[in-house]
C-alpha cells in the first residue's frame, strides 16, 4: 500500500515494497539485453536513419528513468501495515464519496499511481485538488475544493475504508 504524508515520506505495505522491489530487479538485470539491442543497431551502420538503434536508446532512456525513481522511491518508503480502519479519508484508503447535486456515488482509492498500478480502481493522488480536499475528512463530512474551471465543487466523503488488493 503507498500513502503519501505531508512530509512526501511514501508509506508502503510489505506487498507493495516486495512489488516494486521485484520489478525494479528485473529493469536492472535487463539493462544487458537492451545495451545488446543498442550495439547490434549500431553495427547496422547510419545512425541518422537506423530506427532500431533509435527505438533502442528511447527504450534505454525510459528504463534508466524508471530504474532511479524506483531506487528513490524504495530508498526512501517506510514500509509499515495499513491504515487505520477509522473512518478518515486518508492515503490507502478506497473512498467512497457523493457530488453534491448528484445522487450516484464514486468509489476511488487514494494513493499514489504505483499502488493502483494492478487494481481495477480508479487512483486519485492526495495531491490532487479533490484529494487534499478530503484528507483527513470523517465519513459523513462535506468538503469542497476547485475544479479546473475555477468553479468550486462540493464532495461529501460517505465512506473511508483500508485499501485491500484483490
Amino acid at each position: 500500500m503507498v500513502t503519501v504524508s505531508d512530509t512526501k515520506v511514501t508509506w508502503l505495505t510489505q506487498d507493495a515494497y516486495d512489488r516494486l522491489k521485484h520489478e525494479l530487479d528485473e529493469m536492472i538485470e535487463n539493462r544487458p539485453v537492451i545495451a545488446t539491442r543498442i550495439n547490434d543497431s549500431r553495427e547496422e551502420g547510419d545512425l541518422k536513419e537506423n530506427g532500431g538503434y533509435h527505438a533502442a536508446r528511447e527504450e534505454q532512456s525510459q528504463a534508466e528513468a524508471r530504474i532511479r525513481y524506483l531506487q528513490e522511491l524504495l530508498r526512501s518508503a517506510k514500509v509499515g501495515e495499513a491504515p487505520a480502519d477509522d473512518g478518515t479519508a486518508g492515503p490507502g484508503k478506497v473512498l467512497t464519496v457523493r457530488y453534491d447535486g448528484d445522487d450516484d456515488e464514486e468509489n476511488f482509492l487514494l494513493a499514489t499511481r504505483e499502488e493502483g498500478a494492478e487494481g481495477g480502481i480508479d487512483v486519485y493522488s492526495p495531491e490532487s485538488p479533490l484529494g487534499k480536499a478530503l484528507l483527513g475528512a470523517k465519513e459523513g463530512e462535506a468538503r469542497q475544493y476547485e475544479l479546473p474551471n475555477g468553479k468550486t465543487q462540493k464532495v461529501t466523503l460517505v465512506k473511508a475504508v483500508p485499501y485491500i488488493k484483490a
